[in-house]
C-alpha cells in the first residue's frame, strides 16, 4: 500500500488569522502564505499526492497562480482527494512542531477538522516544540509534517495514480 510523506513550514507574522488543520486558532499572529497558509492540511495534501505519485503541492497549486491567493486551503485538500480516483486514503499521521502557541488542548479539534476533510479516515496528531532551536523554537514559524497511507479503491488495480 502506497505512503506518502509531507511537510510544510510558514512564517508565523502579524495580521493574520493562524489556521491549523481548517481549525482557526487564538493567536496574535498567523502563517504567512499564498493560501491561507494552513500548514498541517498542505503537509496532508503533499502526503496525498506523495502517495499517490502526483508530484507535490507546488505542482498542483502553484503559488505564482494569482487565481489561488488567500485560497482556503479545505478547498485544495477537497480538490487533491477528487484527483485521487482509484484511491482510499486509509489513516494520516500528522506532527504539528510549534513553539508557540501551545498547540496541545487543540490537537483533539485539529485532528477530528482533518479527518471530516478527509472523509473521517483517522487522523493522529501530535504536537511537538522545537526546545527553544532555530526559527521554529522561536516561534518564527510552525512546520508540520504529514504520512498517508493509501489502498487500491475497491474494483480497481494497484496501478498509480
Amino acid at each position: 500500500m502506497p505512503v506518502g510523506l509531507g511537510f510544510d513550514i510558514h512564517r508565523l507574522v502579524e495580521n493574520r488569522p493562524l489556521l491549523l488543520g481548517g481549525v482557526k486558532i487564538p493567536h496574535s499572529r498567523g502563517l504567512l502564505g499564498h493560501s491561507d497558509g494552513d500548514v498541517a492540511l498542505h503537509a496532508v495534501i503533499d502526503a496525498l499526492l506523495g502517495a499517490a505519485g502526483l508530484g507535490d503541492i507546488g505542482d498542483r497549486f502553484p503559488d505564482g497562480d494569482a487565481t489561488l491567493k488567500g485560497i482556503d486551503s479545505a478547498k485544495m485538500v477537497a480538490a487533491v482527494l477528487a484527483d485521487l480516483k482509484r484511491w482510499t486514503v486509509v489513516n494520516v499521521d500528522v506532527t504539528l512542531v510549534a513553539e508557540e502557541p501551545k498547540l496541545g488542548p487543540r490537537k483533539g479539534a485539529i485532528a477530528k477538522r482533518i479527518s471530516e476533510l478527509l472523509g473521517g479516515v483517522p487522523v493522529n496528531l501530535k504536537a511537538k516544540t522545537a526546545e527553544g532551536l532555530g526559527p521554529l523554537g522561536h516561534g518564527e514559524a510552525i512546520a508540520c509534517l504529514a504520512v498517508a497511507e493509501l489502498a487500491p479503491r475497491k474494483g480497481t488495480r494497484r496501478a498509480r495514480s
